[in-house]
């Protein structure tokens, strides 16, 4: 076997640690965001909320590298579990404004601890992690704050 065929070997492959990675996550996340209520995708939007709300949901879904089509069921979940409300702009009928409610807003207290948990459960610290997630952000192309 030739060094370039190295190269087409799946183990080799950046897209398939990508992608293996990705479901690992998920899954770790699961049992970790289960008690809080929330799915992954969820947590992302929570996340992005309680560092601003309100925001507008095509504002929200760019932040989020998704398309408006694809947040705004995420949203509409999250508001009937009354973590958000959704609301048109009156300056803007086109704009829909999503802003946590108390509930949305009291959940963050609760995680918190969330980080920490999926640290302990891969077994990284903060530096290890942010090495990482500094590296993936990169190659992505998501550089804001890298």
């Amino acid at each position: 076997m030739t060094a370039s065929d190295d190269l087409l070997r799946l183990e080799n492959q950046l897209c398939f640690a990508l992608v293996t990675a990705a479901r690992n996550v998920v899954a770790i996340y699961r049992p970790i965001l289960e008690p809080l209520g929330l799915t992954h995708p969820q947590y992302l939007v929570m996340l992005a909320l309680w560092e601003r709300s309100p925001r507008a949901l095509n504002d929200l879904a760019a932040d989020l590298a998704l398309e408006p089509a694809t947040a705004s069921p995420l949203v509409k979940r999250l508001e009937k579990e009354g973590l958000v409300t959704r609301q048109r702009s009156a300056g803007d009928e086109r704009r829909l404004d999503i802003t946590l409610t108390d509930s949305g807003r009291a959940l963050r207290e609760r995680a918190l601890d969330v980080p920490q948990q999926v640290m302990s459960a891969v077994g990284m610290n903060v530096d290890e992690v942010a090495t990482l997630r500094d590296g993936v952000a990169r190659f992505a192309g998501r550089t804001e704050g890298v």
